[in-house]
């Protein structure tokens, strides 16, 4: 099963289910985590070919959300999912599969559609790194400096670094050869009517009006909000405003 980081105690509340986008990790999302746990249990999971969770040679949506559907089983059946990227889409695909295990969704900054954001140059990035010279994850930020455009996103990589071992926790091979894959959305005849937010950066264009018919055709309830200020990484830019929305949309929709 995926690596799953808890947080706070079950209660009457259905658990909180967190998933990272690409290149992420449940420990990403710690903070955020621990203080959505002071009324339900939060569970963070590092994604198949991310983190400690299980290499696969398949990075393909239906089976990350067979992945997801396994943890939300071992958890009781049924979870409020939030997914962010990546993780997003695979939350997508979980909810329009298996309906019945997602109580209400928060969707990230995605939408159910096919992207041209490769983030190729970003594994060729991190295959670059000399890892025989890395002593310290200064060494390796150092280094993808020079190889990547935003120096945030270089210490952001460097998370997924296992110093001890001097190896990626990510399966850069699969990820390069599965990225058509990651940035598309499948063709799927499901539907979810559950209670769905799409949350958005105000700054980012992953999330453009024109693809509101083709989320309302698949999320029937869906509602949109817009985080001002920040862009796709909404959640690490603006993280106090990203917990008050997903707060406000949980009370909201509270049976």
């Amino acid at each position: 099963m995926l690596n799953l980081l808890r947080h706070g105690a079950a209660t009457d509340e259905p658990p909180l289910l967190i998933i990272h986008g690409l290149f992420g990790s449940a420990r990403n999302w710690g903070v955020i985590a621990k203080r959505l746990s002071d009324r339900r249990e939060v569970i963070a999971v590092d994604l198949r070919n991310h983190g400690a969770s299980p290499w696969k040679q398949s990075h393909s949506y239906p089976a990350m959300a067979e992945d997801l559907a396994e943890v939300i089983d071992s958890l009781g059946g049924r979870a409020d999912v939030l997914g962010h990227s990546m993780g997003g889409k695979a939350a997508m695909v979980l909810a329009l599969t298996r309906p019945a295990l997602v109580n209400r969704l928060i969707v990230a900054d995605i939408a159910p559609v096919t992207y041209g954001h490769s983030q190729q140059h970003n594994i060729d990035a991190m295959q670059a790194v000399d890892l025989g010279r890395v002593e310290k994850r200064s060494d390796a930020v150092a280094q993808l400096e020079r190889l990547v455009e935003d120096p945030a996103l270089a210490s952001f990589f460097t998370q997924s670094l296992d110093l001890k071992a001097r190896r990626w926790m990510l399966n850069l091979d699969v990820l390069a050869r599965e990225m058509p894959t990651i940035l598309s959305f499948p063709e799927i005849e499901g539907r979810f009517d559950g209670p769905a937010l799409f949350l958005s950066g105000a700054e980012s264009d992953y999330v453009l009006p024109e693809h509101r018919d083709r989320i309302r055709a698949l999320f029937g309830s869906a509602k949109f909000a817009k985080l001002p200020g920040c862009g796709h990484w909404l959640h690490a830019e603006k993280p106090r405003e990203f917990e008050a929305a997903v707060r406000a949309f949980l009370d909201m929709t509270a049976a």
